[in-house]
């Protein structure tokens, strides 16, 4: 008679000996065989044991105590991530239930479930101990030829990018001539991290004595944690079929002059901002505040800016002007193209590099009627000047 064991026998077993007991035991306290409980330990990711004997037990045990909150998982996390599986919930509610983002319980279901489709949190849990606890060998310390070869490369002005790429290009079938390039920024900039000359760092395109912190870091005080995210916009926003959504952004001239501009995105109506001396947060929420405070409450539904600081006073122009503001994701100006394809047209009256506070509100006002009575084939010929009369005539 062949004996089945159920799920929670199975479960019973691996938290056994990942606790420390060795695999006879264990699958005997579950009314296992030895060769059932080789066979269910082979499953779980193969991991090393000291014996695969009869006394064999883990070299390395996780700890049972867990430690302070991290960016790693604890036994408990991923405690709830096995019940929520085994439950059928998404990876979003899991995450929801743990604190953590859905991408977080997917790479963890991913990377740990056995070949039987199980997760076990335990051997999650003792993987991940044992994979921090093993030392990892330093690409290119010692390594004298990679490192000859990187050199000459960034002596010639290749990026650490480009050199790991054609490494990979050039030696596809050889991992030891091989390297990212985050392990070239590591040896350049971290002692002990490999073996690159040290003026290679003065190599690089932007000559940083040392590395900026990752973004993580550097927007840890953003005053856009509380924002609402371009993500969050209603669809509406994005198939144009509403009225009153604007983009916005600044155009930068010599000596640190700006003007803003905004662009409604059914009509592409064009308002510039005259910004005076600076555009500080101040500056430019008083111009957004004066400007789309004479367009009706239909017309200024939304705004989506980028997370330039110039619009930190973000939540002052929302309850003036009862309006939603957006923000892009960092580095993301083609999140808001039809202000991008705008500013790019209006360059013919305010150059690139040249002083923008030279043009008073009233040269300001005759710049955005010639755009606004331009025609766009976007708007089959229409302007968007008549498009926005309409809107306000219907209205």
């Amino acid at each position: 008679m062949v004996n089945v064991f159920s799920l929670d026998a199975r479960t019973e077993f691996f938290d056994l000996v990942c606790g420390g007991m060795s695999i006879l035991a264990a699958a005997r306290r579950v009314g296992a065989t030895h060769g059932t409980g080789r066979n269910w330990w082979a499953q779980s990711g193969h991991m090393m044991t000291v014996d695969m004997g009869p006394v064999g037990g883990l070299s390395d045990p996780a700890p049972t105590a867990e430690g302070p909150e991290g960016r790693a998982l604890n036994l408990a996390e991923r405690g709830m991530i096995q019940m929520g599986l085994r439950s059928g919930l998404s990876y979003a509610r899991i995450g929801e239930l743990i604190g953590r983002d859905r991408s977080v319980v997917w790479r963890e279901a991913k990377r740990n479930t056995g070949a039987d489709g199980v997760y076990y949190a335990s051997v999650a849990h003792t993987k991940a101990h044992q994979a921090r606890r093993r030392p990892k060998a330093l690409k290119l310390v010692g390594d004298e030829a990679l490192c000859r070869l990187i050199g000459v490369w960034m002596d010639d002005g290749w990026s650490p990018k480009l050199i790991s790429a054609m490494l990979a290009f050039y030696f596809p079938d050889d991992q030891t001539m091989q390297v990212s390039h985050e392990t070239i920024y590591q040896a350049l900039y971290v002692q002990s991290r490999g073996s690159l000359r040290a003026d290679l760092a003065e190599k690089l395109s932007l000559k940083r004595k040392q590395r900026v912190p990752h973004a993580a870091d550097r927007h840890k005080n953003s005053p856009y944690k509380e924002a609402f995210k371009i993500s969050e916009r209603p669809a509406e926003v994005q198939d144009r079929a509403v009225p009153g959504h604007w983009e916005g952004d600044l155009i930068i001239g010599c000596d640190g002059t700006a003007i803003g501009t905004l662009v409604e995105r059914s009509t592409r109506f064009t308002i510039l901002l005259h910004l005076p001396g600076d555009h500080t947060a101040d500056t430019v929420a008083a111009a957004m505040i004066r400007e789309m405070g004479k367009l009706p409450d239909h017309l200024r539904r939304s705004i989506t800016w980028d997370r330039g600081t110039e619009l930190a006073a973000y939540a002052r122009i929302q309850t003036a002007l009862d309006t939603t503001l957006y923000f892009c994701d960092p580095h993301s100006p083609w999140q808001r193209g039809t202000n991008e394809n705008t500013n790019r047209l209006l360059r013919f009256w305010l150059e690139k590099g040249s002083d923008l506070s030279v043009h008073t509100p009233e040269d300001l006002r005759q710049v955005a009627a010639k755009l606004n009575r331009r025609p766009r084939p976007t708007l089959n010929l229409e302007t968007p000047a008549n498009r926005l009369n309409q809107l306000l005539h219907a209205a």
